[in-house]
């Protein structure tokens, strides 16, 4: 995670915070009985990473040691289209652009050695 993504994620709590503690300094103007008050949920502009499961985990490792999806299967007692379905399920969860983009996030975040 960047400083831009920390600093992102810094704002949107800080804007939470903000607006609760406004609803809830209204609400206790007018008393406990009122709940009419609801703070509007806004969606992330953008998905957060995820964290890979020990599968996935399994799987950057070998891309990171130059397997092709057959051998990733091979590697792994699966069938190439399962080992090609990990790949492209980590490059989601990671939001890499490539197999080098994923092993590069790998390394940053000490996924994989």
């Amino acid at each position: 995670m960047d400083a831009a993504e920390r600093k992102e994620i810094l704002s949107r709590y800080l804007d939470h915070s903000r607006r609760f503690d406004e609803v809830a300094a209204r609400r206790g103007r007018r008393g406990p009985e009122s709940t009419g008050d609801v703070v509007p949920f806004r969606a992330p502009s953008r998905r957060l990473e995820q964290e890979p499961t020990a599968r996935e985990t399994q799987v950057l490792q070998l891309i990171s040691e130059g397997l092709v999806n057959r051998e990733i299967g091979e590697a792994l007692f699966l069938s190439e289209e399962t080992g090609k379905s990990n790949v492209r399920h980590l490059l989601a969860k990671l939001q890499a652009r490539s197999r080098g983009h994923a092993v590069a996030i790998g390394f940053r975040r000490s996924l994989i050695k």
